[in-house]
């Protein structure tokens, strides 16, 4: 099993920054690519950014350019550093880790942005 822990969500002004934090440990050999998806009320789970273990990254095009996906191997932890937000930027956001075809989800926190 893999569990993951994101920190870093908050209420932001519209056009400020959050740095999100996502700690894997558990069974996290062999993990491939892990990413963020976010969820806003009323609607369907989204993906916003993946990383591959070599680093490969692939954006939503709504964030692309004002989000950044990183990952520190060592550490266990990816990280999405969102600049420019906007509100419609406001969901819970979710870790996933996909470890030989199985992924696995955080629990969320949740990224508020006000105008």
């Amino acid at each position: 099993q893999v569990q993951l822990v994101e920190s870093g969500g908050g209420l932001v002004q519209a056009g400020g920054s959050l740095r999100l934090s996502c700690a894997a440990s558990g069974s996290i050999f062999s993990i491939n690519v892990m990413g963020w998806y976010r969820q806003a009320p009323g609607k369907q789970r989204e993906l916003v950014a993946v990383i591959t273990s070599g680093g490969s990254t692939n954006y939503a095009d709504s964030v692309q350019g004002r989000f950044t996906i990183s990952r520190d191997n060592a550490k266990n932890t990816v990280y999405l550093q969102m600049n420019s937000l906007k509100p419609e930027d406001t969901a819970v956001y979710y870790c996933n880790a996909d470890r030989y075809g199985m992924d696995h989800w955080g629990k969320g926190t949740l990224v508020t942005v006000s105008i």
